[in-house]
């Protein structure tokens, strides 16, 4: 998914533990934004994550009960490398959040408007 980019890792956001790799704001790229979230999975989970807050891998708290831990950790780590959330590795837990502020100045617009888009016809999650 990567394509021969590496992945950074930023300092600071999330408190403490570890930030995994994901692509340095410059380097979020629409496509693999876009791609990432033609998955209505992961739509639901952007929608999720939109509210700022910081959230643990909780399937249920994310209203995704119904898949398998390994089926969301893989649409997690598609969302990270696309640049779209940002993961902190704290112990055995897992914590994410929207790169709202990262998004919001490589593209203008564009959260607000999916989110909009989204309010309007919200996919069913498989």
């Amino acid at each position: 998914m990567n394509d021969g980019e590496p992945l950074k890792r930023p300092e600071g956001g999330m408190g403490d533990g570890e930030l995994l790799e994901q692509p340095d704001t410059a380097d979020i790229e629409l496509v693999k934004v876009l791609h990432a979230l033609g998955d209505p999975t992961r739509l639901h989970l952007f929608r999720v994550y939109a509210d700022g807050e910081r959230y643990s891998c909780s399937s249920e708290r994310l209203g995704v009960g119904h898949l398998h831990k390994s089926t969301v950790s893989h649409h997690m780590r598609i969302m990270r490398e696309a640049g779209i959330t940002a993961t902190r590795a704290v112990g055995r837990n897992r914590y994410v959040r929207l790169r709202r502020a990262d998004l919001d100045a490589r593209f203008p617009g564009l959260v607000e408007t999916l989110l909009r888009a989204y309010e309007g016809n919200a996919p069913q999650v498989p």
